[in-house]
């Protein structure tokens, strides 16, 4: 990773949201991003700001979730910069007043379910009393609400029962502990997605 000057540091992130505000669609300012002549090892600075840029919106623009697919089909490198950053955005999103964090959480749902990103890293999440607060909880309520909006709740509970998957699901559906399974049953319950508990946790609760 390259370490730049203060000031090349604001002059790059000030081209980069300059050249997301000047763009009419994102295919555009795609096109502008890629053509910039981007030092090696700047390209997180690249993804850090258009999560800001989306983060800043009144509301969610799928301008940024499709400029940050494609970025992610590009190559691999892409992907595990988003990648990164989402768990670095769960993990600071009590910093953020509300309207951001909901269209950072839409921006990520986005990516999710364009399968842009790995399914694997919502391993970051533990979905229990001790290890959420107000900001988590709301951020994996949208997360999910989102999800189940695109994809259909039929969709997502095949996609939640994958195989391959499973361990990276462990933290968001306990089962290591009555008290926090229960707590992920209501969890779900309470935003209207209690029916993704059931094959996970409500069988297996009731035989505790």
């Amino acid at each position: 990773m390259t370490d730049l000057t203060e000031t090349n540091l604001i002059n790059l992130r000030k081209s980069i949201y300059l050249t997301l505000m000047s763009s009419a669609t994102f295919e555009e300012a795609l096109h502008k991003l890629l053509k910039m002549q981007r030092v090696p090892g700047t390209e997180h600075i690249y993804v850090s700001m258009i999560i800001e840029c989306c983060s800043q919106e009144r509301n969610y623009s799928t301008f940024y979730g499709l400029m940050g697919e494609r970025l992610c089909l590009l190559n691999r490198q892409w992907q595990g910069l988003f990648e990164a950053a989402f768990a670095e955005q769960y993990e600071s999103v009590h910093r953020l007043e509300t309207h951001r964090l909901r269209n950072v959480v839409k921006f990520f749902a986005f990516l999710f379910a364009k399968d842009a990103i790995n399914w694997a890293h919502l391993h970051h999440i533990h979905l229990n009393e001790d290890e959420t607060n107000a900001s988590s909880r709301i951020f994996i309520k949208i997360l999910f609400q989102e999800l189940a909006e695109t994809l259909g709740l039929r969709k997502l509970n095949e996609r939640l029962q994958e195989a391959t998957l499973r361990a990276a699901f462990e933290g968001i559906f306990p089962k290591d502990h009555p008290k926090k399974t229960r707590f992920a049953i209501n969890f779900f319950t309470s935003i209207g997605l209690g029916a993704l508990t059931y094959v996970y946790l409500i069988v297996d609760y009731w035989h505790y």
